[in-house]
């Protein structure tokens, strides 16, 4: 495996620099990019004492890959602080949100999986170390500088973590068609969302593993959403109902 990748994309370049600076090795930006936001990256990355280089639009497209770079890409320590389930917990200082994810394996998914995960709360995502896309180059990109933020936990067997949470008093909440309706299901609680694999849903025994069913009521023709839309559905649900609880606490007593 090798020691360096290449972060690219202006939001994830910025977070990795604010997370972790020191794993930043090198910056290569368009020379042609003189704008507001490219000077506000290289003063940035100048503060943290990382060397950036200004080069042609070939170089930075050969760096990137050929993707969507922005004019900006990262060559970065490729190794992740590894993190536990028990790192997670054992650092709440609220109530636990955990987005769970059973095979997922595209990886702009689970990009914005975690662009979601970051914008409602969620502490962690848990995935699969097999058959199942790891956090690479793209899943950074597409999550925005998210991948900096949230951490990712790769178990070996999803089920027993997903027993082990329960154990830990989280409630093991799967979305699925056909479950109770996400509209009347209490979701306000310490909550673990486990959503299925792209066009498969949730394995049987993900599924046998969930304390209950939850389901996205549906008003189109559509028979079912993109995982990371669904992702950011249940997680904004959660983040929501404990708002609302936190907002009927504080009221004054009639």
């Amino acid at each position: 495996m090798p020691s360096t990748r290449p972060l690219f994309g202006f939001h994830a370049v910025t977070a990795r620099l604010r997370q972790r600076a020191d794993s930043v090795e090198a910056i290569y930006i368009d020379a042609a990019r003189r704008d507001a936001r490219a000077r506000e990256l290289i003063a940035r990355a100048e503060a943290a004492g990382v060397a950036v280089h200004a080069v042609d639009a070939a170089r930075i497209a050969a760096l990137g890959g050929g993707t969507s770079h922005q004019g900006v890409v990262a060559i970065v320590d490729a190794r992740r602080p590894h993190v536990t389930i028990d790192d997670v917990l054992a650092g709440l200082t609220e109530t636990a949100l955990l987005l769970v994810l059973d095979g997922v394996t595209d990886p702009h998914n689970l990009g914005a999986c975690l662009r979601s995960a970051d914008a409602f709360g969620a502490q962690a995502v848990i995935v699969p170390k097999d058959r199942a896309v790891g956090v690479n180059a793209t899943v950074a990109k597409a999550a925005s500088g998210a991948a900096e933020t949230v951490p990712v936990v790769a178990v070996t067997n999803l089920a027993r973590t997903l027993r082990e949470l329960k154990a830990q008093g989280i409630w093991v909440l799967g979305a699925e068609a056909g479950g109770e309706s996400l509209v009347d299901a209490d979701v306000s609680g310490p909550v673990a969302w486990v959503l299925g694999a792209e066009g498969q849903g949730l394995r049987r025994l993900t599924r046998e593993n969930c304390d209950r069913l939850v389901g996205i009521p549906l008003a189109g023709g559509v028979e079912s959403l993109n995982v990371s839309v669904a992702a950011g559905i249940c997680l904004y649900a959660s983040r929501a109902a404990r708002m609302r609880a936190t907002a009927h606490a504080r009221l004054p007593s009639p």
